[in-house]
């Protein structure tokens, strides 16, 4: 939205207990809140018990192949960047079983009616969700309609390169709920922007509402949009589905591989990659079998198996698989890229291989060629 339109479109203020608050009639209403907390050094996401269970005081350092939290002055409780996790698992486990079958014949497996609630989901991860639900349509993430609440990103991470993507800091369209944080001498905030009949129907159930002053409204927006510039990285500006086409025989492959390790770290952060495969267990005691999926990564030897051996040996041509997939090729499937610009990949990267840089150097090498085009 512009300017003249933060200023003057209708928004609810929230106070931190108020935060507290809706997560409570979202749990009386049957939901289960999931949203992020604490545990084992890092901001993961998890059910909630209540609103004590958020981050409060907590950001982020980021970096290639780094990631740590760090104490703030304040209680902010979304001042973090994305972690590890991504909301992926929900809508597209990580395991699941199939089908199973015994003495008793052939039951396929059904999954649980659960009522979720997404709580703090940046822009970034929303088109995530997009993109997970247009590539797995019919499937597991149609199965799931979350009521989502997501989150301006006012401080962005190390490596958070969404607004060169096109996809954040401001979330669009898809949220039931929409807060920007703020915390100033007037207190403890959330600016709220109402998506859905449904949000607005979660947001009546609170005592006490009102209309968020328009200064407020104001410094939401430009908290959100001077996110965007603080950002340290960013895709460069070229045709980046045919640059990678065009870098098929790019040295640049070889240069990579010998720094990556090929662990899949990358693929399974990734909050779009969608690769699976399928695994037999047997019980020879009981005759009972079951048939499951399990997330895969193309960066597996045996993930280009035909018969006679892999296509893809080399770690180079695996590596440019995923990337050429993620940029290029995904648009060919699925209308838009792969990629979100959460910046997971380059930080939960053992040896800090950074997509950015990755792309910029193959844009750099074709314009040295005459090869590329802004």
């Amino acid at each position: 939205m512009d300017d003249q339109s933060a200023a003057t479109s209708a928004r609810v203020e929230l106070s931190r207990r108020g935060l507290d608050d809706l997560i409570a009639v979202l749990q009386h209403d049957g939901y289960r809140v999931v949203g992020p907390t604490v545990r084992d050094d890092a901001v993961v996401l998890a059910e909630l018990g209540s609103g004590s269970d958020l981050p409060a005081g907590w950001s982020v350092d980021s970096a290639p192949g780094r990631y740590r939290l760090r104490r703030r002055a304040d209680a902010a409780v979304f001042a973090h960047s994305a972690g590890a996790q991504s909301w992926k698992q929900f809508l597209h486990p990580a395991h699941r079983t199939l089908w199973t079958t015994d003495d008793r014949g052939f039951t396929p497996a059904s999954a649980p009616a659960v009522r979720y609630a997404f709580l703090g989901v940046r822009a970034c991860d929303l088109a995530a969700i997009t993109t997970l639900r247009t590539v797995l349509r019919g499937g597991s993430a149609d199965r799931i309609d979350p009521l989502i609440i997501t989150v301006g990103c006012t401080e962005p991470g190390g490596v958070c390169f969404c607004a060169s993507m096109g996809t954040g800091p401001d979330p669009g369209p898809g949220y039931d709920l929409s807060l920007v944080e703020l915390i100033d001498e007037r207190g403890h905030r959330f600016v709220v922007d109402i998506g859905t009949q449904r949000g607005g129907d979660v947001l009546a159930a609170l005592p006490s509402l009102q209309s968020a002053a328009p200064a407020d409204v104001q410094s939401a927006h430009d908290a959100v949009a001077a996110a965007a510039l603080q950002m340290q990285r960013a895709m460069p500006e070229v045709d980046l589905r045919q640059l990678l086409v065009d870098s098929r025989e790019s040295p640049r492959w070889d240069d990579i591989a010998e720094r990556c390790l090929q662990c899949g770290n990358c693929t399974m952060v990734c909050p779009t990659c969608f690769c699976t495969t399928t695994e037999d267990h047997t019980d020879l005691a009981t005759g009972a079998a079951e048939h499951s999926q399990r997330w895969a990564s193309c960066f597996e030897i045996d993930f280009s198996y035909l018969h006679g051996g892999a296509v893809r040996q080399s770690g180079a041509s695996r590596y440019r698989q995923w990337l050429t997939h993620k940029l290029s090729s995904w648009h060919d499937q699925f209308g838009s890229s792969g990629c979100v610009g959460c910046g997971r990949c380059i930080a939960w990267c053992p040896v800090g291989i950074d997509i950015t840089a990755e792309a910029a150097a193959l844009a750099a090498d074709a314009r040295s060629a005459g090869g590329v085009d802004s």
